[in-house]
């Protein structure tokens, strides 16, 4: 997460951004490679082992989070106790993933992006217009092709990479990038989504988790200890164990201090 990743990220965005602006074609040329004429079908749709890849990579990208969640979720039962893991990494997984594979994906973009997926294109069959990444005026109603949910949470594995010890994160970084190219090409392969969808996925992801971990390790205007998250987190969880506990018959008083 240096600046060197910062400026090829940005590189790469403004590349596609541009190409795939100018020639949108490209998006359905790449698309129709997976797509069979004859059949007038996406095949690898119906592949079983293909759908059990993509349902295991999500199962996995997730795993990763878990502790992250279960972690700060014990802590707001008993504020009292340590973190069980790094404060830090703990709030930096958990922030992360919400914001690339929730909230800037399927809250915002894809609910008010109106861009149809592959299958719902009438090149590949479907009975909608093909529009290209940059036009939110598609006419699909919910649940739209841009950008892709799923690629942003494959991608968001830079983010548990970017923990990893140092001589361990550069081969960290690699088994992200193929993690996440890998499960986007299946989502292609699919017909859920354009290249554009995926690429552009990917790149929000590592630009959240890029901004996320110089917010809290990096910069020191900005960066904290593991002992001010663990504060910050039973301050704000002590008045609900407070009230718990009075329920309870026994009053812990106020929130300790550091």
């Amino acid at each position: 997460m240096n600046r060197t990743g910062l400026v090829i990220a940005l590189g790469l965005a403004l590349v596609i951004g541009l190409l795939f602006g100018v020639y949108p074609e490209l998006d359905l040329k790449l698309a129709a490679l997976f797509y069979d004429n004859a059949q007038n079908v996406f095949p690898l749709k119906l592949d079983a082992v293909a759908a059990f890849a993509r349902d295991a990579a999500m199962w996995i990208a997730w795993a990763f989070v878990v502790p992250a969640l279960v972690t700060i979720v014990v802590k707001f039962i008993r504020p009292e106790r340590p973190m069980l893991m790094s404060g830090r990494a703990a709030v930096f997984l958990l922030v992360t993933m919400l914001l690339s594979a929730g909230v800037l994906t399927n809250l915002t973009f894809k609910s008010y992006w109106g861009r149809p997926r592959p299958v719902a294109v009438n090149v590949f069959g479907g009975d909608k217009p093909f529009v290209p990444w940059w036009d939110p005026r598609g006419t699909c109603a919910r649940n739209c092709s841009f950008f892709s949910g799923e690629g942003a949470t494959a991608f968001w594995t830079y983010a548990p990479a970017a923990l990893a010890p140092p001589a361990w994160r550069p081969l960290a970084y690699v088994g992200a990038t193929v993690f996440g190219i890998t499960t986007s090409g299946l989502r292609m392969a699919f017909g859920g989504h354009f290249f554009t969808d995926v690429a552009i996925a990917g790149l929000v992801s590592f630009l959240v988790i890029w901004l996320a971990y110089a917010l809290i390790y990096r910069w020191a205007a900005t960066r904290v200890t593991d002992a001010q998250v663990d504060a910050a987190l039973t301050r704000l969880a002590w008045p609900g164990y407070r009230l718990t506990q009075r329920w309870r018959g026994r009053d812990v008083g106020p929130a300790p201090s550091v």
